[in-house]
C-alpha cells in the first residue's frame, strides 16, 4: 500500500497545502466562514452499497441505510487526541476549536455538506450497476455520521448542528473521545446515538495509544463516562482495539463499561488504512477471531451479551439487555 504524504512542520492546519491534500483524498469543505473547517467525505460503504455490494455494519446493527449516510465533521482539524490507530492525518490536529467557529451559519453549513455529497455522488448516474431509486435516495441523505475527523464537542455549535439535521428528518450519530465532559453535559439536543470511544482500559495504555494533548485528559474522560451514563439518548461504547497496544486488560474495560452503562458495546478491530499505515503495521490489526474472544471475555465480566457480529468489519455488538437489542433498529 502506498504511503500517505506526511505533513511537514510548515503545513499549518487549514493551510492551502493541507486543504488541497485532503481534497485530493476525497474531502470536501463546506460553510461560509474562513477558514473552512467543516467537511464531508463519501464513506467507502456508501459507494459499495450503491454498487450493490456490502453495506456498513451499522446498517446491520442499527438499521441506518449506508447509501443515505452523510459522513461529516464540523471541525476537521480539532482534536485532543492523536491516536495511533486514527486513519486521519493527526499531524494537522490542534487541541482547541478554530477561532470564529461560533459564528458559523449552521443552516448554510448543512446545505453545503449535502450539496458537496451530491456533487461527489453524481458520477454514479449512468452506472448500470446502480439502481436509480437508490441513487435518488443517496442524493437526499437522512443520516449524519458526525465522525469524519476531529472531536465534535470542540465545535461550539454542535447542539445547533444536531438540531438542524433533525429539522431535515436526519438521524444523527455523534462520536466523541470523551475529553470534554462539560460540552456533553450541556449538549442540547442530544443526537440519536452517542458513541464514546473507549480506547484504553487504564491511564498508561491511554497515554501510549491515544497520545492525548495532556495527561489530565484521562480524568476528564472518566468524568465523561459519569455524564454520559445520565444522558437520555442511545449510547454506545466503541472499543477500537489494536494488537500490542490496547487489546489487553478486559477487566479494565469492563469497569469502564459498567461505569458508563451504555446500551451497546462495539469491540472492533483496528483496520490498517489511511494515515494509520504511517504509524502502525499490518501485524497490529487483530483478527476477527481475536475480537470474538475478547468480546466473550467482556460479556462474562459485564453481564452484556453478544447479539450480533460482522466478520468483514471485525466487530461484534454487545447489548445490555433484550429490550435494548429489540429497539436497536432506527429505521
Amino acid at each position: 500500500m502506498a504511503t500517505k504524504t506526511k505533513t511537514t512542520a510548515t503545513d499549518a492546519p487549514t493551510s492551502a497545502a493541507v486543504i488541497k491534500r485532503l481534497e485530493a483524498a476525497g474531502y470536501r469543505f463546506a460553510g461560509d466562514g474562513e477558514p473552512k473547517t467543516a467537511a464531508i467525505k463519501v464513506c467507502t460503504y456508501t459507494r459499495k452499497s450503491l454498487l450493490g455490494n456490502e453495506a456498513c455494519y451499522k446498517q446491520k446493527f442499527y438499521g441506518i441505510k449506508s447509501h443515505r449516510c452523510l459522513q461529516c465533521t464540523p471541525n476537521a482539524f480539532c482534536c485532543t487526541h492523536r491516536c495511533v490507530f486514527c486513519w486521519r492525518d493527526t499531524d494537522v490536529t490542534v487541541p482547541a476549536a478554530v477561532e470564529g467557529a461560533e459564528k458559523t451559519d449552521i443552516p448554510a453549513l448543512v446545505d453545503g455538506m449535502i450539496e458537496a455529497q451530491r456533487k461527489l455522488l453524481i458520477g454514479f448516474k449512468g452506472n448500470e450497476k446502480v439502481k436509480k431509486e437508490m441513487l435518488d435516495e443517496a442524493l437526499n441523505p437522512n443520516q449524519a455520521a458526525i465522525s469524519l475527523a476531529g472531536e465534535p464537542t470542540l465545535f461550539p455549535q454542535l447542539g445547533e448542528l444536531i438540531r438542524e439535521f433533525g429539522k431535515r428528518g436526519f438521524t444523527t450519530f455523534v462520536v466523541t473521545n470523551g475529553t470534554n465532559p462539560d460540552a456533553l453535559r450541556k449538549l442540547k439536543p442530544l443526537p440519536t446515538q452517542l458513541y464514546v470511544t473507549l480506547a484504553a482500559p487504564n491511564e498508561g495504555v491511554y497515554i501510549a495509544t491515544c497520545k492525548p494533548a495532556s495527561p489530565a485528559l484521562w480524568d476528564l474522560f472518566l468524568e465523561s463516562l459519569d455524564v454520559v451514563r445520565k444522558l437520555n439518548c442511545r449510547k454506545v461504547a466503541r472499543l477500537t482495539l489494536v494488537r500490542e497496544f490496547n487489546l489487553t486488560d478486559p477487566e479494565g474495560y469492563a469497569e469502564l463499561i459498567k461505569r458508563m452503562m451504555p446500551d451497546y458495546v462495539e469491540p472492533k478491530a483496528y483496520m490498517h488504512v489511511g494515515y494509520s499505515i504511517n504509524r502502525l503495521e499490518v501485524k497490529h490489526m487483530p483478527s476477527f477471531a481475536e475480537i470474538k474472544e475478547f468480546s466473550e471475555k467482556l460479556a462474562k465480566l459485564t453481564g452484556y451479551r453478544i447479539r450480533d457480529e460482522s466478520a468483514q468489519s471485525r466487530v461484534t455488538l454487545l447489548c445490555r439487555d433484550d429490550e435494548a437489542f429489540e429497539k436497536r433498529m432506527l429505521q
